[in-house]
């Protein structure tokens, strides 16, 4: 039967995974048909915090401004607080997302681009719109994915008009599940998911309501209600800011066997009002939605010709807000080798270096954000409440921190040290920025892993190191500032050197003629080029200046020399052949820091 449509990537899912991949598709030149089977783009808030590598991608596809200017910027995100109500008594508060005084020049001198807060309402129909203005892309709402089958050549896969009902083929060389926790490209493909589901149940309530006296003093995302008495033995609720001070989710973890019609608006109000401590408020409520907290992974994110990326294949609680940013990653991982395999550049063992690549990235997402879940009860249990406790025995303990003397020393010695180790949930610059792969697209260069100096899931340590992203490093061109990271476009690879390795750009003109593949050489440090203004690429860029480090399309580091020599022109050819053509063997592990995990080429 032929296929009543043909496409080189059929992309099914328009969150965020698949809209960014259809963004840098259509800017690499791939042509591709999205479908998805809702109406619109996500219609509740869910995931918001936007972290810095993940606005690096935006900018990467020329989005960053439009982002920016939807979303709520750093300075806004400031605080996390605990309290028994917004109007009642705080009980402590912690600077979040690199913004307080000891960890602010670490965000600032990471990157480019400050994280932000953007709720998925705001940021997906950003995407959206831009995807939509790319003649390469083909975008069908109301379309749902049923089926698939693969064969040597390609992908058959059905799809149905849930408006007309017409079902149709498309064929396509591949296929990429985008479709969520419940995907059904999982499922077909036969991918095992490992890890426990339904380890508890959250109801989100979106709402608006004018809080402003309660928190314009104290600008946050996240408000944490612990509140003596409040009856809901799984844990406690979260107030989520969404739009400084009049939109919000409020969280609440609850127990349905043991509570009585949670999905409500009178048990919505009820709880936002005990909450924000006002028994006259009137908030509006806009929609309610029940969750589950998994802890799950994909084994594998390939199956031949078939990827899944996002939701579909890592499935865990919102804690670290990793779950947004780790499956744009997957895409900006997975676009640019569909683009050159599609291109005739690559060979299609490039892309099974994908999973080999992400997954390892994405059990470690899942591993945190679990233990960030876990650590949070050291909070509860250092304001003294405790499951099953009355309400004057909650307001006994609350009491006690007050109290002078050594028990009351004691105390608030617990709650500082239990606030601390939020900093692993709200400040873990580390597992943001600084995963490495150790097996897939890259080339070692004979040297070891650069050991961390700080802890490695607080504190990102950039290198050049191969397996690692790029450092980022404040450059002048004639005037204009740029960063190293703005010297990466498009699917091209990037070389950069220093005085003295001129002769690398003849080089790279050779290895284009052997291997086909686009190496833009950018010389640092000389008087005509780019300027090192700070100083900073020279601290970072790990060889002599007229060494290079070829960087990929997604901005990790593929190899590096550490000097120019006469075998340069052979030697960059031959890194391009084996990245091109790769062979994939898999070697990712967690440190035994519990830091990043990483991935370099066996």
């Amino acid at each position: 039967m032929t296929a009543d449509r043909k496409v080189p990537v059929l992309i099914v899912g328009a969150g965020p995974a698949g809209l960014t991949l259809s963004n840098l598709l259509s800017r690499y030149g791939v042509r591709h048909l999205l479908v998805e089977k809702h109406p619109g783009t996500a219609h509740t808030p869910r995931a918001h915090i936007v972290n810095q590598r993940t606005v690096e991608i935006f900018r990467h596809m020329g989005l960053e401004e439009r982002l920016l200017a939807v979303a709520t910027p750093n300075e806004l995100m400031a605080n996390n607080v605990w309290h028994t109500s917004l109007a009642g008594t705080e009980l402590a508060r912690l600077w979040a997302w690199g913004t307080g005084p000891d960890r602010a020049s670490d965000y600032h001198g990471a990157s480019p681009c400050s994280m932000v807060n953007c709720p998925q309402t705001l940021l997906e129909p950003v995407l959206w719109e831009a995807a939509r203005e790319h003649p390469e892309a083909e975008l069908l709402f109301e379309h749902e994915f049923l089926s698939f089958a693969q064969d040597a050549d390609g992908v058959t896969a059905r799809v149905r008009d849930r408006h007309s009902g017409a079902e149709f083929e498309v064929r396509c060389a591949y296929l990429v599940g985008a479709d969520g926790a419940r995907s059904r490209v999982v499922e077909q493909a036969g991918l095992p998911i490992e890890g426990e589901s339904g380890l508890g149940t959250a109801l989100n309530v979106w709402f608006e309501a004018d809080l402003s006296q309660y928190l314009a003093h104290r600008p946050g995302v996240l408000y944490w209600q612990a509140a003596p008495g409040t009856p809901f033995p799984v844990g406690p609720r979260t107030l989520i800011c969404h739009k400084p001070w009049t939109e919000f989710v409020m969280a609440v973890s609850h127990d349905p066997a043991a509570e009585i019609g949670p999905e409500t608006e009178e048990f919505a109000v009820r709880c936002i009002r005990e909450m924000v401590g006002d028994p006259t408020l009137q908030p509006v409520i806009k929609g309610l939605a029940s969750w589950t907290i998994n802890h799950q992974v994909a084994s594998e994110y390939q199956a031949g010709r078939v990827f899944v990326m996002g939701d579909a294949v890592h499935r865990h609680p919102p804690t670290n807000g990793v779950g947004l940013n780790t499956s744009i990653a997957d895409a900006f991982n997975l676009g640019w080798k569909l683009a050159l395999v599609h291109h005739g550049q690559a060979d299609a063992t490039l892309l099974n270096s994908y999973s080999v690549e992400r997954q390892p990235i994405g059990r470690q997402v899942v591993d945190r954000a679990i233990q960030s879940l876990v650590e949070m009860e050291q909070v509860h249990l250092a304001l003294g409440l405790r499951a099953n406790q009355s309400e004057s025995d909650g307001w006994a303990a609350l009491d006690e921190l007050y109290q002078p003397g050594p028990d009351g020393e004691a105390r608030r010695g617990d709650l500082r040290r239990a606030i601390e180790l939020m900093n692993y949930q709200f400040n873990a610059h580390g597992i943001d920025l600084g995963y490495r792969y150790r097996a897939g697209a890259i080339v070692a260069d004979g040297t070891p892993e650069p050991a961390p100096t700080r802890d490695p899931q607080l504190y990102h340590q950039p290198a050049t190191w191969p397996g690692a992203y790029l450092p980022h490093a404040w450059l002048d061109r004639a005037g204009t500032r740029l960063s190293t990271l703005d010297l990466v476009t498009g699917t091209r690879f990037s070389l950069l050197t220093g005085p003295g390795g001129e002769a690398w750009a003849e080089a790279a003109s050779a290895a284009r003629k052997a291997t086909g593949i686009d190496v833009d050489v950018h010389t640092i440090g000389t008087r005509d080029e780019l300027f090192d203004c700070y100083g900073d690429w020279a601290r970072l860029r790990g060889t002599d200046t007229s060494g290079a480090v070829l960087v990929r399309p997604d901005r990790h580091v593929a190899w590096r020399s550490a000097r120019y020599t006469t075998e340069a022109a052979r030697e960059l050819t031959d890194v391009l052949s084996q990245i091109l053509s790769p062979p994939v063997s898999v070697a990712a592990a967690t440190d035994s820091q519990g830091g990043s995990m990483t991935a370099s080429r066996s």
